[in-house]
């Protein structure tokens, strides 16, 4: 990742947004950096979506303040938009074209598109471009909304839920399309409720519940700092699995190597694990309802 240190791609304060008195957001603080992916993780109904249709211009909020590439979406100028590519969880495409017919279509648009035969190679559909959609698998279908996403050369790229739905070798087909955006220095909103996903693709993550976020880090850096304990497992002198859970494991491992050392013996199996991304998220996610005042945001 290639962060810029500039003015950030997106800055979202206090944001909220409340339907027929049903509160989907509720005041949520986060930037996102140029060259940056970051996610959005959440189970359905987090309030991920609403927060993408604000930042994307197609929802207005109730209040706060968002500014998208130093500008503020609800304007839904023209001059955002030629910056600004979208995947939709699900869209649509005239059937009857061919690939390379519909990307071409789509780069008419913009004032400045990427080559055409670029954006088919960089979704991986050479060997499709003169199919038509309707032909297309379902992952294939998928490179085609990204490509149609790129083709006007976007500095910031939305992606609600790109893979939901998808087998596993679809899903890892997209994941290496993302991956060569942000090789491209593209900066990437993702939103996901997918774990592997996140931790795979998204430099930093805020996990979000019914429109509050719990913690926003690294996938790394939450593992190691938002859950509590850490896992301790290992063999006794019996050959036994045992295993503890501990705030700090340099105690215990500490008895048990000293104990070892004095047996003449080592120990077997000795591993130490911290949470991972997914154990934060369960965590946290299934700490009570929210609806009340949040006990703190994690920030690391």
């Amino acid at each position: 990742m290639a962060v810029s240190t500039g003015q950030p791609a997106i800055e979202v304060s206090d944001l909220h947004k409340s339907y027929a008195g049903h509160e989907a957001v509720r005041g949520i603080d986060f930037t996102v950096s140029r060259g940056e992916v970051f996610g959005l993780l959440g189970p359905n109904g987090a309030g991920k979506t609403t927060t993408v249709e604000i930042l994307e211009g197609y929802r207005e909020r109730t209040s706060g303040t968002v500014s998208v590439l130093g500008m503020d979406p609800g304007e839904r100028s023209r001059a955002l938009r030629e910056r600004v590519g979208i995947v939709l969880q699900s869209s649509g495409m005239y059937r009857f074209v061919t690939v390379r017919e519909a990307v071409a279509h789509w780069a008419a648009m913009y004032p400045a598109p990427r080559d055409v035969d670029e954006v088919v190679a960089l979704a991986g559909l050479q060997e499709k471009q003169d199919a038509y959609v309707r032909s297309l698998s379902g992952g294939q279908a998928r490179r085609l909304d990204f490509a149609l996403a790129l083709i006007g050369d976007p500095e910031l790229i939305f992606l609600d839920e790109p893979t939901t739905g998808f087998d596993p070798a679809a899903r890892r087909q997209a994941w290496d399309t993302v991956r060569s955006l942000a090789d491209l220095g593209k900066t990437i909103l993702l939103t996901t409720h997918y774990l592997d996903e996140a931790q795979a693709l998204a430099d930093r993550v805020a996990i979000i519940k019914t429109g509050r976020i719990l913690a926003i880090g690294t996938p790394a850096e939450l593992g190691v700092g938002s859950a509590t304990r850490v896992r301790v497992s290992w063999r006794d002198e019996n050959g036994t699995p045992q295993e503890r859970e501990v705030e700090d494991p340099t105690r215990l491992v500490h008895e048990l190597t000293s104990a070892a050392i004095a047996r003449g013996t080592s120990v077997a199996e000795l591993t130490v694990t911290r949470p991972s991304l997914e154990d934060v998220y369960l965590e946290l996610t299934s700490a009570g309802d929210t609806d009340g005042e949040p006990a703190g945001v994690a920030r690391v």
